[in-house]
């Protein structure tokens, strides 16, 4: 499946410049407000924007399994709701509907949960003057060689020739959460309340109309690049296989996910005496190669070697790719305005 993927150059994929990530979660409201209203929806989240180092969400989801280890299936653990981050109560009856007026003020009920979406927002590593964070978006990478439909014991996940996206077919879910346990990415969801199963869509509605996912068209940054991952003129075709700036998360797993990440550069170290050591990051490379493989040294290599072509008044085809002077280019053939479309 997929190799002819490959084949017909139908996979589309995301190019995350976490350079240029703010960690502002426009991508996660973006995606929530669209896809995740419905019932037993409301502590999904289908995208994340975490900061790194941290435990992200589901909390510590690194270390649940899944995937493949030497080519074969490898089924992990399922996340708990706590872990993922159960829906903070707060008291809206009372101050909206109660006629108390200025008497009542919004605040938690009950017991309140011990994790959350970003819980660890910005805490990052290190110490002064050497404290580092970067943020790292997450959705469901749509795998090339997705784990997930291989476990799926009712044959209710399957991946879509015209883009390659990893869809769920709902009446064949039997809520099983084999898929679950099998992706190692832990971005898929159980809904509770219709008992079955749940992930990122890839916003194929908008596609299919020749819109950009929600995620990527409401970034303020201009940080994701999408398209069509095979096509040799598409700008993520360029970031990954010609520029080889763009690397996937933890490929090392095996699922091929095609969510691709542009590493973040890192200020020098301060020593003690405040003085600077250009030989040394503040951000350890180690840290990023352990998410991102050895790849990633030439690929941090490659950016600072553009940057300083650019600052020295030398072109930069990369740089000016990336800097994404015309947003249109950063997305192939989906650059449909959603305002101008009727929607049924």
């Amino acid at each position: 499946m997929a190799e002819a993927t490959r084949l017909t150059g139908r996979q589309v994929a995301w190019v995350i410049d976490l350079n240029r990530c703010i960690g502002c979660q426009t991508c996660s409201v973006a995606c929530k407000v669209l896809w995740t209203q419905g019932e037993g929806e409301e502590p999904m989240w289908w995208c994340t924007v975490n900061t790194k180092p941290g435990l992200g969400t589901p909390r510590d989801w690194e270390s649940m399994g899944g995937g493949y280890q030497n080519g074969e299936l490898a089924l992990g653990r399922l996340p708990t709701a706590e872990e993922f981050g159960e829906v903070w109560k707060f008291n809206h009856d009372e101050v909206y509907a109660s006629g108390k007026g200025s008497e009542a003020f919004l605040h938690p009920v009950g017991a309140p949960p011990t994790w959350g979406m970003n819980w660890d927002e910005d805490i990052g590593a290190g110490g002064y003057p050497n404290a580092h964070f970067f943020y790292l978006p997450r959705l469901c990478n749509h795998c090339s060689q997705p784990a997930c439909l291989e476990a799926c014991p009712n044959g209710a996940l399957y991946k879509r020739t015209e883009d390659g996206l990893v869809l769920r077919d709902e009446d064949r879910c039997k809520g099983e959460q084999t898929c679950s346990r099998a992706c190692p990415y832990k971005k898929i969801y159980f809904n509770a309340a219709r008992k079955v199963s749940q992930h990122c869509i890839g916003c194929f509605p908008r596609l299919e109309k020749g819109v950009a996912p929600a995620c990527v068209r409401q970034c303020p940054g201009r940080a994701v690049f999408f398209g069509f991952l095979y096509d040799p003129k598409a700008t993520v075709h360029r970031l990954v296989h010609e520029w080889k700036v763009a690397l996937p998360l933890h490929a090392e797993w095996g699922t091929e996910p095609n969510v691709f990440y542009i590493p973040p550069l890192s200020t020098p170290w301060i020593r003690e005496d405040g003085s600077v050591d250009e030989s040394r990051r503040r951000l350890p490379t180690e840290y990023l190669e352990s998410l991102f493989g050895p790849r990633v040294r030439d690929a941090l290599r490659t950016l600072e070697s553009e940057i300083s072509k650019r600052r020295e008044g030398n072109p930069s085809e990369l740089m000016e790719t990336l800097i994404a002077y015309d947003w249109k280019e950063m997305l192939g053939p989906f650059t449909r305005d959603p305002a101008e479309l009727t929607w049924s």
